[in-house]
């Protein structure tokens, strides 16, 4: 899941099983998925890998959007040699399109609050994030927050994905400096949509997210 509300799938076999040796066809291009576009156009094949990562592959996001993708072991035991597709320790970054450079113009930063903040559940909180002057007007309805659980993979699945859109009680410039804004939002209310822990959080400009910061709900 990425900060933007669309899934990266990546990695894995196009055909057989997932394990003992019998996947074939790596999937090279990863595909995104973008729920919110109409039925028919919701699939984008991404650019590829040369790295097979087959059953026991991982893919994790990372703080500043890019998806962290490595391992691959099909098989019971560790098999360098030998075999169709040999266990790679190897690591990769995949960029999704919205790290490309034609987007820093309207690309948020958050300033504030710092890294490992503390929230409980229902608190309102305030970020302060900036966007470039030359972006124009920053308005409302262009911004979202979005809050993610650290996921973990294994077996080929990706494991506690969680993403959440927080509740926005309005956006306001900040006088003292141009390109400064300010958005109140609400934590998650209960554990039952949010597990106490460390999660991602994101301001997301135009569909283009800023470098996450590490909240603490609890």
């Amino acid at each position: 899941m990425l900060p933007d509300g669309n899934v990266l799938i990546v990695n894995g076999a196009g055909s057989g099983t997932a394990g003992w040796e019998n996947g074939r066809d790596p999937v090279l291009n990863p595909v995104l998925y973008r729920p919110g576009n109409p039925a028919g156009s919701r699939f984008e094949v991404q650019n590829p890998t040369d790295v097979p990562r087959m059953y026991h592959s991982a893919a994790i996001l990372l703080r500043d959007g890019r998806v962290l993708v490595g391992g691959s072991n099909p098989h019971v035991y560790y098999n360098f040699t030998g075999v169709m597709f040999p266990t790679d320790l190897s690591l990769e970054a995949f960029s999704p399109a919205y790290l490309d450079g034609r987007f820093d113009g309207v690309r948020p930063a958050i300033v504030s609050p710092a890294g490992g903040v503390g929230v409980g559940y229902g608190e309102k909180f305030v970020i302060r994030f900036t966007v470039s002057a030359g972006a124009g007007e920053v308005k409302g309805d262009d911004v979202a927050v979005t809050m993610l659980a650290p996921p973990f993979t294994t077996h080929s699945f990706g494991m506690n994905q969680r993403l959440l859109v927080l509740g926005s009680e309005g956006l306001r410039s900040v006088a003292a400096a141009a390109g400064s804004y300010e958005v109140t939002v609400r934590a998650p209310g209960s554990g039952n949509l949010a597990p106490a822990g460390y999660y991602m959080v994101f301001v997301v400009h135009r569909e283009i997210p800023s470098t996450g910061v590490w909240v603490k709900l609890h």
